[in-house]
């Protein structure tokens, strides 16, 4: 299975998901933790399941949540590019690498 890294800025968007439902519902917080964990396994095991978003990027839909995990295979690992809510202007983490 490929290694699985988060983009700083993915990483912050993560953090600020949960905090955010966490502020709301502890149970809803757990329950979002769940399935961005579960998509992170789907997307360790089969990376190529998932649809492209472009030549270089792929995403993966919650499918209780309005989030994607935006993804790309870079020098043999897995980089998570954005933790996505569905809201965003779509496109806004390009620039990241």
């Amino acid at each position: 299975m490929a290694r699985l890294l988060f983009h700083p800025e993915a990483q912050a968007e993560y953090s600020d998901a949960i905090r955010w439902y966490e502020e709301r519902s502890e149970r809803a917080a757990s329950r979002f933790e769940t399935e961005v964990e579960h998509a992170l396994e789907l997307i360790r095991a089969a990376p190529e399941m998932f649809p492209r978003y472009d030549d270089v990027h792929r995403f993966a839909l919650l499918r209780r949540f309005p989030y994607s995990v935006i993804y790309r295979e870079l020098s043999g690992q897995l980089y998570v590019i954005a933790v996505a809510h569905s809201s965003r202007s779509p496109g806004y983490w390009r620039h990241r690498v």
